[in-house]
């Protein structure tokens, strides 16, 4: 059995649901109306020109439309094999309401701790487990967020240690902070399911169409995901900085895929959480 994600540990005060995790809004470009699932839109940082990105389940009158919107919009329409989607199944690492994530950092405010990880992972149950017979209770729910952005706060409760740390399977980095991603940074993201991967930014700012809502302001990387990665934490392995926690994308580990996530500085202000 594969081992669920370590822990991050930031510092935080939560106090219930905050007004400044309402859902994100779209930048005002030609392609904000965009909201057929499957696609993502944002500006390519490579050649600089906005680009409409669809997966393989656009097809037909769809796809047509698509391309008549990238035109008016003046923006490049590129196809991305697989299909975009939040990443979650069952197994193991966190699980709650009958499926599993990973856990993305973990986070306290004084003597009370949290954890963050996918707001369409926390939207399944309120209360989270350490193991797949659900009898090593981690905490509950704090607050959720998604569709708009995608991020969740649990309490701990139960006594579970939760170190600064990101696990690399095997193995750790310590975690001293939370940082912003630039174009071009080298990342590597860690999850329950597919482990450590590692790639480069390759895009910020970016709104992604899932069959369950639509989610802005999200980092684009080339690495690869797959269900069960979910919430699970974009770092920079040679500082311990954590730059965001895995919201979902397309491909797989054995192709290869492109991923997104939530920038972790949003869920700090968010939530009040501070690093570590």
């Amino acid at each position: 059995m594969r081992r669920s994600l370590a822990v991050l540990a930031l510092t935080a005060l939560l106090a219930g649901t905050p007004t400044a995790a309402r859902a994100g809004t779209a930048p005002d470009t030609g392609l904000a109306a965009v909201r057929t699932p499957g696609t993502a839109w944002g500006i390519d940082p490579a050649g600089g020109r906005l680009t409409l990105t669809v997966d393989d389940t656009v097809a037909g009158a769809e796809l047509a439309a698509l391309r008549r919107a990238a035109a008016r919009a003046g923006a490049v329409l590129r196809r991305e094999p697989g299909r975009l989607r939040t990443l979650i199944a069952g197994g193991q690492a966190i699980y709650g309401g009958g499926g599993r994530c990973s856990l993305g950092a973990n986070v306290r405010s004084g003597s009370t701790s949290y954890f963050v990880t996918a707001g369409h992972c926390t939207n399944l149950a309120g209360t989270w487990y350490a193991d797949s017979a659900r009898t090593t209770v981690l905490g509950s729910r704090t607050g959720t967020s998604f569709p708009g952005n995608d991020y969740g706060v649990v309490r701990y409760t139960g006594t579970v240690a939760h170190p600064s740390a990101v696990y690399t399977y095997p193995g750790q980095v310590t975690v001293y902070g939370a940082g912003n991603a630039y174009v071009g940074q080298a990342v590597c993201r860690s999850g329950a399911t597919t482990g450590v991967r590692c790639g480069s930014v390759t895009g910020l700012n970016q709104t992604v169409n899932y069959a369950e809502g639509t989610v802005y302001g999200l980092i684009r990387t080339n690495i690869c995901a797959e269900p069960g990665d979910s919430g699970g934490p974009l770092y920079v392995a040679s500082t311990g900085t954590v730059l965001g926690i895995l919201s979902g994308g397309s491909g797989n580990c054995t192709s290869g895929g492109t991923s997104y996530y939530q920038p972790i500085t949003e869920i700090l202000a968010a939530y009040g959480l501070t690093i570590p």
